[in-house]
């Protein structure tokens, strides 16, 4: 060790020894048995950092078609990125199954038809052979009407009995031939409605194929950059996935006002709020720092990816300017979010904080010992807390329980020792 470095060692010891003596002065009385610090106002400022990327705040969704409620398979798509005119082609789905689906309810077209046409043919043979039936029952119920025996003078009591149940068969044939008639007539109207159902159904089915024929490309509605979208593991959609009405496929973003989407930690979420300031660092351009604030918050913490179980707070940052030279949709960021920025504030360690009927306290050293002090917590920091309420500068306070079990131990069998030197603990 050297001359000059002894020499400050030897300077601070006497310090140290020093403020032992004042303190002991002042106060009086016992000396504290647990490492101490004097509070004193300083800056105090938490920054927050999270990356992620850029995206344009409108854009125009590019979904599959809705009709027919079928799935798709897609057959042709551009690269993500490509710049397209309004109404270039964006994706192709594949026409096979709904020229498939197109011929197959023709067909069934043409067979409920012929069904139709012999339901009506048959109905009309039955019907008519029905009516010559009633007819002819009428007929013979009007014979044996007329020429019913009925003179008790000219004939027995036995051929007036059966010419009385001619006349009564007779009028139950001519009953049941128009009973029957009406019956027929039903099941040939019931049959044929069900044979027009099932043209309603292949008339459907053609109606269908046809609109998804007439929809199987997308178009752009506007010029700009086709961004694909992507599902959960971050892949786009392929040539020949499965697409469901209403999907998804792609973007085009409106580059004229672009937005930052980063993730924070939820460790680091614990004070973020809407409207706090941030800058935004291209990793294209990291040489130069954009103005931010804090627009939106996700109120639920998420996974960035499904096997890491780390999770964050999705924030959308609005930038104060667009640059469109340099800021691209899906642009790597890095920004910092300030959460705090104190120019004078009191602060201790956390461990400093204790706990009484559910309420914040620090300990104060007083002449009669430590005291507990209420007080109010304010931002917070990794190892500090801000105290708003309840401490003032130059408070010697204890950087841990001094109630605690061990504490009274260490008080008990230690009791001649010498105490540790208050601000002692930066």
């Amino acid at each position: 060790m050297s001359r000059r470095t002894r020499g400050i060692v030897l300077a601070a010891s006497v310090a140290v020894a020093v403020a032992a003596v004042v303190l002991s002065a002042l106060v009086g009385g016992p000396r504290p048995t647990v490492p101490t610090a004097t509070v004193e106002p300083a800056r105090f400022r938490v920054r927050v950092t999270a990356d992620g990327n850029l995206a344009a705040v409108q854009s125009t969704p590019l979904t599959a078609p809705m009709k027919p409620q079928v799935p798709f398979t897609l057959a042709w798509l551009v690269d993500d990125g490509t710049l397209v005119d309004e109404g270039d082609v964006i994706a192709r789905f594949d026409a096979s199954q709904l020229e498939k689906d197109r011929e197959d309810g023709l067909s069934d077209q043409r067979i409920s038809d012929h069904r139709i046409g012999s339901a009506e043919t048959t109905r009309e043979v039955n019907v008519g052979k029905l009516d010559r039936d009633v007819d002819v029952a009428q007929h013979e119920l009007e014979v044996a009407r007329e020429f019913q025996t009925t003179d008790h003078l000219v004939y027995s009591k036995i051929e007036i009995v059966e010419a009385q149940i001619d006349t009564e068969l007779a009028e139950t044939r001519a009953e049941h031939a128009r009973e029957s008639q009406g019956i027929q007539t039903d099941l040939s109207d019931a049959e044929i409605e069900l044979l027009a159902i099932e043209r309603r159904k292949a008339d459907i089915k053609v109606e269908q194929a046809v609109e998804g024929l007439a929809a199987l490309e997308v178009r752009a509605p506007h010029d700009g950059i086709v961004m694909l979208e992507r599902d959960w593991r971050g892949n786009p959609v392929r040539v020949g996935d499965t697409v469901w009405p209403g999907r998804p496929l792609a973007r085009i973003p409106e580059l004229d006002e672009m937005q930052a989407e980063v993730y924070v930690l939820e460790a680091d979420a614990g004070d973020l709020a809407e409207g706090q300031t941030a800058t935004v660092w291209l990793e294209a351009d990291p040489g130069i720092s954009h103005r931010a604030s804090v627009d939106r918050i996700d109120p639920m913490a998420g996974r960035r990816n499904r096997r890491v179980p780390v999770q964050y707070f999705r924030t959308v940052l609005a930038l104060a300017e667009t640059d469109t030279e340099t800021m691209k949709p899906g642009t790597r960021v890095r920004s910092e979010i300030v959460i705090a920025d104190l120019e004078a504030a009191i602060t201790v360690p956390r461990q400093a904080v204790c706990n009484i009927n559910g309420r914040p306290v620090v300990y104060r050293w007083t002449r009669a010992g430590f005291e507990p002090a209420a007080v109010e917590l304010g931002p917070a920091a990794i190892g500090r807390v801000v105290i708003t309420a309840g401490l003032d500068a130059g408070d010697v306070i204890a950087l841990r329980d001094p109630t605690s079990a061990e504490d009274e131990t260490a008080t008990r069998s230690d009791a001649s020792s010498s105490a540790i030197v208050p601000g002692g603990a930066s």
